[in-house]
C-alpha cells in the first residue's frame, strides 16, 4: 500500500470498534483496485460525532462507515439522506459528494447483492425474517424498496413487540408492500407462511454461540427455499445445518458483510470491489 500526499482516507466510527473487520476488507479493496486510499477504525465518544463528520468535509475524505451505537445519532449531521435511510432511520455509510455529506444505508442492498450468485431477486417474492432489530429493519426496508410481494417478520413477544409492529406498519404504508409481524413461537402460523416463502433470513444473534436455535425445529421448509443467517463469525450455525439437511440452499452472513462494504466502496470510489478475491481472503481471516 502506497501512502503519499494524494492518499484519501475513510474510516469506520463506532464504540467499540477496534475488533472490526472493515479495515481488512477496505484496505485490501484499495490495494486490489489500485485506489490510493487508506481505511482506519475510530473508536470515539458520542460528543465527537459532529467534529468527525465535519472532518470528512475538511479533510476531503471519501466518507465513513457508521456502526453501533451511532447509526441513528449520526443522521442529524447529514446534509442529505438516501431513500433507504429515510425508511430505516439509520445510516451505515457517509459519503462526501463534493463537500455535501450524504447518509446512506448499504446493509440491505449489500445483502441482496450477495444473493445474486443464486440468481435470486426479491422482486415479487415473499421473505420471512426472524428478528426485528436494526439489521432486520435494513433488510425489510430494502426488500420493500425492491418490490417484494410480501414480508413476514417473526419476533418473540417482549416489550419491543408492539413498537416493532408500529414500525413495520409505517414501512408498509410508505412502500405499499404487505409487511406484518407474527409471534415467533406460533409454529402453525410460521409453517403456513414458510410454505409460501422464497427467502428465510435469521437476522437475530441466536446461533452466535454455535449451539442455540432461533425457531421451532419441527418446521418443514419448502424445496425451493433460500436460507440465510446474518451471523458470519460461525461458518455454519445450527440454523443453517438444519436448513441444509432439509435440502435448502444456505448462505452465512459473510456475503452480507462484504456486500454492504462493496456498496460503500462503490459509493466512495466509483469502483467495483473485487468481492470474490476478498471473500477468499476473508474466509481465511474469519
Amino acid at each position: 500500500m502506497k501512502i503519499d500526499g494524494y492518499t484519501r482516507m475513510a474510516a469506520v466510527v463506532a464504540n467499540p470498534i477496534k475488533h472490526s473487520l472493515s479495515p481488512f476488507i477496505h484496505n485490501l479493496a484499495f490495494d486490489l483496485t489500485d485506489e490510493n486510499g487508506v481505511y482506519l477504525a475510530w473508536e470515539v465518544e458520542s460528543k465527537k460525532l459532529a467534529a468527525i463528520v465535519e472532518n470528512v468535509r475538511n479533510l476531503d475524505m471519501y466518507g465513513l462507515n457508521i456502526s453501533m451505537p451511532y447509526k441513528g445519532e449520526i443522521i442529524k449531521f447529514m446534509d442529505e439522506l438516501s431513500p433507504a435511510v429515510e425508511l430505516i432511520g439509520a445510516v451505515n455509510t457517509v459519503v462526501n459528494h463534493s463537500g455535501k455529506i450524504i447518509g446512506h444505508n448499504t446493509d440491505g442492498i449489500g445483502f441482496f447483492n450477495s444473493l445474486k450468485k443464486y440468481d435470486f431477486k426479491i422482486e415479487n417474492k415473499q421473505m420471512l425474517v426472524l428478528g426485528g432489530g436494526g439489521a432486520a429493519i435494513a433488510l425489510i426496508a430494502q426488500a420493500a424498496l425492491s418490490g417484494a410481494k410480501k414480508i413476514v417478520v417473526a419476533a418473540r413477544k417482549s416489550a419491543s413487540y408492539d413498537p416493532l409492529n408500529e414500525k413495520l406498519a409505517k414501512l408498509s404504508a410508505k412502500t405499499g408492500v404487505e409487511i406484518f409481524l407474527t409471534d415467533l413461537s406460533g409454529a402453525d402460523r410460521l409453517q403456513k407462511e414458510l410454505n409460501q416463502t422464497d427467502l428465510l433470513v435469521n437476522a437475530t444473534s441466536v446461533g452466535m454461540d454455535g449451539a442455540s436455535f432461533p425457531l421451532e425445529k419441527s418446521l418443514l421448509l419448502p424445496d425451493r427455499l433460500l436460507v440465510v443467517d446474518a451471523i458470519y463469525k460461525v461458518r455454519e450455525t445450527p440454523f443453517l445445518r438444519w436448513a441444509k439437511e432439509q435440502g435448502a440452499q444456505t448462505e452465512n452472513g459473510l456475503g452480507m458483510l462484504i456486500g454492504q462494504a462493496a456498496e460503500s466502496f462503490y459509493l466512495w470510489t466509483g469502483k467495483e470491489m473485487p468481492v470474490d478475491k476478498i471473500t477468499l481472503e476473508m474466509e481465511r481471516e474469519v
